[in-house]
């Protein structure tokens, strides 16, 4: 069922208030941190495609989702190299109990549908450094050259069968 639930207890609120004064400052370096990894997977070779951020826009990039074909084999690798990700919203909401009333079903949406099994939140915080940046993009380079040499290494023998 769809529904909200906002309460908090007195110690859950006063670290809130706490880290509220520190709310702006988090989420500029969140930004920040966005704009290093759109350049660094702009110099990457990778086949991820980035947030996109309209210009009358302004996000906080509490997450950064990238999308990639082979998500679940991608975080395999990622989580061998010790890089967590997440999965934020694997199911449309069209999809959802919550909604089930509104009649759609599988195939009603089919973009939202691939494309909510090809995205993949990497590690974005606001103490996140240069070098750990670096360290995600060019382990997802890594991976997307390992994919390539199978794709290609396929296409050969099934040339040669």
């Amino acid at each position: 069922m769809e529904g909200y639930n906002g309460r908090l207890d007195a110690i859950q609120a006063g670290i809130l208030r706490a880290k509220l004064k520190r709310l702006q400052a988090w989420n500029q370096k969140r930004r920040e941190a966005a704009v290093r990894y759109h350049e660094l997977f702009n110099e990457a070779d990778v086949n991820a495609t980035t947030p996109y951020e309209p210009s009358w826009s302004r996000g906080v990039y509490h997450l950064y989702v990238v999308r990639v074909q082979n998500r679940e084999e991608l975080q395999k690798y990622l989580a061998g190299e010790k890089i967590g990700t997440g999965i934020h919203y694997p199911v449309p909401l069209h999809l959802q109990r919550a909604y089930k009333e509104l009649g759609y079903e599988e195939g009603s949406f089919p973009v939202a549908e691939r494309v909510s099994s090809e995205l993949c939140s990497l590690p974005m915080f606001p103490q996140i450094t240069d070098e750990q940046q670096r360290r995600v993009v060019q382990a997802v380079a890594s991976f997307a050259a390992e994919e390539r040499l199978v794709r290609a290494g396929k296409k050969t023998l099934a040339a040669a069968g």
